[in-house]
């Protein structure tokens, strides 16, 4: 009882010490490292730590930030499949209500993939007799079940069996494959003449208003005070906020990715030092905001979707880009050789787009929409060019991904044939019934 209670006081202590401390002496009070989800805002440490305590109240903290990815996915073990009492006995062994069951953070000497914090083959606590239902998975060993291309906890959407079987005969490459096209929906033309800015004297550059008069923004009759502000206001840097009012969503999204996510917890901007990837350093203090991909006054989103990410990313799978397939098709794309869509930018499968309400087609700014896992990509990326099966290899190929997919996939998964095999073996037991 004594240690119980030193430890309590000693919680207690550290959270109190780093709740009153400035976000820069925060560090000294964390009781381990942070995953790598969550690294950027861990000086914010009310963004998890709402409320002292855990259980009830660090689970309202993950919902908070990822309860709408997982209604999105609609997640395949969702609170309600552990609140159920059929599932009481399960639960006693783990608790999967709980976000913190299975992440825990502060402690990376348990860190896996995801920031998952459970030994490999915890799916065994709760399908430990798979095997006698589905005898292709009769002595696979439960440290497999979440191999690239078989399971996700979360998000099932491309590794389901019906939709595995829904796709077992598809090339690996689709002869009129193309990405969805941006769309906007119609805007009035009210463009502006270079001649018709409205920057004060001190502030009229020539380039900058010259790549203004031919952008969007100008065409859409939105002046240099749209976002720097009136004379008396003038701003020669726009705040952050100065996109939301006609970006709204953009915006949003952008702040619940890794670029913009400390922007949302009351930190500085993003800055590629902090990154745990490597990055190019030249860019290390370069601040991450709309500008820092968009040309300011340009606004090329052609730069963005491919400069823009290479410009900072120092990684293999980064640096591979250029000699990829996929930079040829996009090269072919921006000469006028090959149509709208056939192209793959970096932006394509990580910002891909999505459509919206008004018949808007646009770039998903939450970059972590759909990195890990990587299967997230299947559906709203890859099958748009290429088969599920060539897909699924192609994903589970780490080598290949570092490649950025410079040749075929290696590995072959089993799923699909797995899916033929259920199927198959139920369609037997169907006509043997009398």
């Amino acid at each position: 009882m004594r240690w119980a209670a030193a430890l309590g006081t000693l919680a207690l202590a550290l959270y109190l010490g780093a709740a009153f401390a400035g976000k820069r002496d925060r560090a000294l009070f964390m009781p381990g490292a942070t995953s790598a989800g969550h690294h950027q805002i861990e000086l914010a440490c009310e963004s998890c730590h709402a409320r002292f305590g855990g259980g009830a109240a660090l689970q309202e903290a993950c919902v908070r930030c990822h309860g709408e990815q997982l209604a999105a996915v609609h997640d395949s073990h969702p609170r309600t499949k552990f609140t159920d009492p059929r599932n009481a006995e399960r639960v006693a062994l783990l608790d999967a209500r709980l976000c913190a069951t299975c992440h825990v953070e502060h402690q990376p000497e348990r860190m896996r993939a995801a920031g998952l914090t459970l030994p490999a083959d915890y799916c065994f606590r709760c399908h430990e007799k798979v095997g006698e239902d589905r005898p292709t998975h009769a002595g696979v060993a439960f440290d497999r079940c979440a191999s690239a291309g078989c399971h996700n906890f979360h998000d099932n959407q491309a590794l389901y069996e019906d939709f595995l079987f829904a796709h077992r005969a598809e090339p690996p490459h689709r002869p009129d494959g193309r990405l969805i096209a941006r769309a906007w929906a119609p805007i009035p033309e009210k463009r502006l003449a270079a001649d018709a800015h409205d920057a004060p004297a001190h502030a009229s550059d020539a380039k900058a208003i010259a790549d203004w008069a031919a952008s969007a923004h100008a065409g859409a009759g939105v002046n240099c005070s749209g976002c720097h502000g009136e004379d008396a206001g003038w701003q020669e840097t726009p705040a952050l906020t100065a996109c939301d009012e006609c970006h709204a969503r953009e915006a949003e999204r952008f702040r619940s990715g890794k670029h913009g996510m400390r922007i949302a917890a009351g930190l500085s901007p993003m800055r590629p030092a902090l990154a745990r990837l490597p990055m190019k350093s030249e860019a290390l203090e370069r601040t991450l905001d709309c500008a820092a991909c968009h040309a300011a006054h340009a606004v090329d989103t052609r730069s963005a979707a491919v400069e823009a990410c290479l410009g900072c990313h120092d990684d293999a799978h980064s640096l591979a880009y250029q000699a990829s397939p996929h930079a040829a098709l996009w090269r072919s794309e921006l000469r006028g050789k090959t149509p709208p869509g056939s192209g793959v930018s970096c932006a394509s499968c990580h910002l891909p787009r999505r459509g919206h309400p008004g018949k808007t087609v646009a770039a998903d700014h939450d970059q972590n929409g759909n990195l890990r896992p990587n299967e997230k990509m299947v559906r709203s990326v890859c099958l748009a060019c290429h088969g599920l099966g060539f897909t699924l290899d192609a994903l589970a190929d780490a080598a290949l991904v570092r490649r950025n997919f410079d040749r075929a996939p290696l590995h072959t998964v089993d799923s699909i044939a797995w899916a033929e095999e259920r199927k198959q073996a139920d369609r037997a037991s169907a006509r043997r019934e009398p």
